[in-house]
Parts: structure tokens; sequence; C-alpha cells
């Protein structure tokens, strides 16, 4: 707990101890499943805990109790203690304090306002409740008077608040600090990771033109199942079934997508099928993926540090895990000039490797990644690149998020080879829209197109024996 001992000291000799507002319940309401998506900004899905006190009031007693309870702390026992021994007892000297007061709080305002205490000296304020809800995938603060979440692909808007702007500052300030970051006007913009995995964004004025903005992805600890998606409709059974004989079976998988389409859940379920008796080398910006084989190996990429120095690419990750006998590659996603390098990995030796793109069809996605190969620098003809993308590649998942926030995936498509100078492909399955129902959500189903793929002669040939029959559509 040395963390917490250099945390406490920090908030004692700059002052910037601003207590959170007013209490809130942690645990959420559902929205109405009556109100469409384009009304539910309109809903609070946070509510305030009644006080009774006024607001300034309130303030201003957690100012007093919060400065009372810094000088109440023992840090040389404190540093000494495990975390829920700090909590517990930072708890009860702040109850104390409260009781000693003139003010009365019944039984669960009492615990609101003690918990708020905690929260602001041990965790990250205002945020803590939304950190600790599992429903919530993404925090958005835009100021200190407007918080939204994300909850099954919807966003909302919550009664949490900051005090004001420095009070938000504050806490992005002791975000960024936890992986040797630090944002200011020299560096107003900055990425990092919470404790437990979770991606942060923030930056502050002058590029934020009005206020702070914080941006939040929470890393979900369990990961998702493909059961989890198949209840969900993000995929048929058949398109399971298939793309789990296509893992097995070591073809080369690309899966793409917008911004919050699904693409690393989707990457997550698709690694799951990987054989336990493989060497795996996973490369990200973020480690996100939660693979459960026992042979995996992790790398991160490392932003420069505030000199500008130091920085370590997904390219210069990529080159590296080459020399450490991989059997598979998967590239969290690709975006620059590795592209080309992944690309030869998967066509020497790698077989079964994966990675991620943005984009927004899987025509799209080969030209995204044909650009990125001619930004990288390399003097290749188009041909060449063409070809390299065309025998490196034998599957694209589309994945897409729909107006009712759910994610599908709508594309699964065989990369054929070369015609002329043309990447050719053909769907297998896609998701086929049947309109909207009454509550706003995306109707459809996953079908087979009827065409059968190339690679079932792969799949047959590892033993992975799929009727002809998955391929075909249903009536």
């Amino acid at each position: 707990m040395s963390s917490l001992r250099d945390r406490i000291n920090k908030l004692r000799s700059t002052g910037a101890s601003e207590p959170t507002p007013a209490a809130r319940e942690a645990q959420a309401p559902a929205p109405p499943e009556t109100v469409r998506p384009e009304e539910k900004e309109a809903q609070h899905v946070v509510k305030k805990q009644k006080i009774s006190l006024g607001r300034e009031q309130y303030q201003e007693l957690k100012r007093s109790i919060h400065g009372k309870l810094l000088d109440a702390l023992d840090l040389s026992i404190l540093s000494e203690m495990k975390e829920e021994e700090v909590k517990e007892q930072i708890r009860t000297v702040a109850t104390r304090l409260l009781e000693q007061g003139s003010v009365t709080f019944n039984r669960r305002e009492r615990e609101n306002f003690v918990q708020e205490i905690v929260d602001e000296v041990l965790g990250f304020g205002p945020l803590e409740p939304l950190l600790q809800d599992p429903s919530i995938s993404d925090i958005l603060v835009n100021g200190a008077k407007q918080v939204y979440v994300e909850k099954e692909g919807r966003l909302f808007v919550t009664d949490v608040e900051f005090k004001d702007n420095p009070h938000l500052r504050h806490v992005m300030d002791r975000i960024v600090s936890t992986v040797g970051r630090h944002i200011d006007e020299s560096s107003p913009m900055c990425d990092a990771r919470l404790p437990d995995g979770s991606r942060v964004n923030a930056i502050i004025p002058p590029l934020a033109v009005d206020y702070p903005v914080l941006s939040i992805r929470k890393f979900r600890k369990d990961a998702l199942s493909v059961e989890d998606l198949l209840n969900r409709g993000t995929m048929g059974a058949d398109v399971a079934e298939v793309a789990k004989a296509c893992v097995r079976a070591r073809l080369n998988v690309l899966i793409s997508g917008g911004t919050g389409a699904g693409k690393t859940t989707m990457l997550n379920i698709m690694s799951a099928y990987i054989s336990h008796r493989e060497r795996i080398v996973t490369i990200e910006d973020s480690a996100e993926l939660q693979l459960q084989q026992p042979h995996v190996v992790r790398l991160e990429t490392r932003p420069p540090n505030i000199e500008g120095r130091g920085e370590v690419t997904q390219y210069e990750l990529l080159i590296n895990s080459l020399r450490m006998r991989p059997d598979r590659i998967i590239l969290g996603e690709v975006r620059g000039r590795e592209a080309l390098d992944m690309l030869q990995a998967m066509n020497t030796g790698h077989d079964g490797s994966m990675c991620t793109v943005h984009a927004n069809s899987p025509r799209d996605a080969l030209a995204r990644l044909e650009t990125m190969v001619a930004m990288g620098g390399h003097d290749l003809p188009q041909s060449a690149v063409r070809q390299q993308i065309s025998s490196a590649l034998d599957v694209i998942l589309q994945m897409q998020r729909l107006p009712d926030g759910t994610r599908k995936m709508t594309y699964f498509t065989e990369v054929l080879g070369m015609e002329g100078e043309i990447v050719t492909m053909q769907d297998i399955f896609r998701f086929e829209r049947k309109g909207v129902g009454k509550d706003g959500e995306s109707l459809g189903n996953h079908v087979a197109t009827g065409v059968q793929p190339r690679f079932l002669d792969r799949l047959r040939a590892a033993g992975m024996n799929l009727s002809p029959a998955f391929f075909m559509p249903r009536k």
C-alpha cells in the first residue's frame, strides 16, 4: 500500500481533495423497454440518493470530514495493511468523525457519504460506482456535469457529477499517473489504462474546446463465450460451427468492423478454439485479450515518455515476435506499417494467425490493408501487395454495430485469390435484415448463401468433417 501513502500525501500537499457530489446509488435501474434508442438520452440510469442537507451544506461537510480524515489517518500503519483493511479503517474513522458532528444522517445516507469518502481517497471519486457496475461497458465524461454510460450497446445519461472541472482534472491526473503519464497544456492528450485493464483516453483544453473529456472503455473481467454470442444473436449456430472449424484447421482470419462493433470480443471468441498445445504470441496496444491457453506470450506497445523517447510500436513487437517461435500470432489491430509483416507472417509458417482491422465491409478491409502497406513506405507494386493479401487471408468476419446497439457478424466471407488485378471473395454467410421491431430492435437472422467454400477441403484434411448442409440456405 505504498501508493496509498503517496496518494494521501499528494492530496494533503496539493489540497486537491475535492469531494464527490451528492450520493449515488451504484445499481442502475434498467430503462423501460418501450423507450426507443433516440429517446433514451433522457433516461437516467444512475439516480441520486436523496439527502437531508442542501447541496452546498453537503459539499462543505464532505470537505470538513475529508480534511479531518487525512489528519487522523496513521500513514505508517496504513502502508502495512491490505487494501480491504485500509478501506475498513477509513470507513471507521470517517463514520466516527461524522457522528461527532452536528449533522444527523439516516443509515443509508451515512453509508453513501462514507463510501464517497473512501472512493475519493482510494479510488477515482464519482466514477467508482460506474466502474463497479458490470453492466456498463463505456463511461463518457463531458466536463464535470455530464456523464454518459453505455449499457447493452446504448448510451444513457447518468446523474453522476464532479464538483467542478478542476475536480474532474484531479481525477484524470490520478488515472494517468497510475501508468506514469501526465496531462497538461504541453501534453493535452493521454491514453492510459486502469489497474483492471480498462482503456482510458483523456483530452483537455485547449484541444477539448469546452471542458476536459474522459472516455473509459471498461475491461470485462469475465470473457464472453460463444454461447453468449449465440444467445444475443451476434452469430448463428451454423456460423459458429464453421468459424470453430476454420480456427482448428489453422485458416488465417481477419476480423473487420467499425469502432465498438465487437471486433475484440469476436477475436477472443475465435482464439478460444486454438489448441492448448500451441504457442501463441499476442500483440496489442492495450492488453485486452483473455486467452485461456497455457502457452500464451502477451506483448504490449509502449508510448513515448515525457521526453518523447522510449516508444515501442506494434511493428517492432511483431518483428520481435517472429524470433519467438510462435505457432500463431494474434495482432489486436492492424493499423500501420506492421500490415505487410503480418501478411508475410501468415504466408510463412504461421498459419492460423488472426488480427482485426477498422473497416466497414470485407472489400473495404482489403483496401485498408493495401493502403497501410503503401503508407508503411514499402516500395511494392499494387499487384504484389494484392497478391500478398489474397494469399495470406482465408476468411474475413465482418462485425457491425446496428442502430439498436446490438452487434452482429454481418458477413462471413472467404478470400479466394486473384483474378487479374482484383482480389476475389465470396460470402458464405450473411446477416439478413428483416426490418425493425416495435421497440426499435433490429430484426433478422444469419443465413447461408448456398455457396460451398473452397476451404472445405482444408477443413476435412484437418479432421473437421462439416456437412455440406451447413452451407445450404434453410427454409
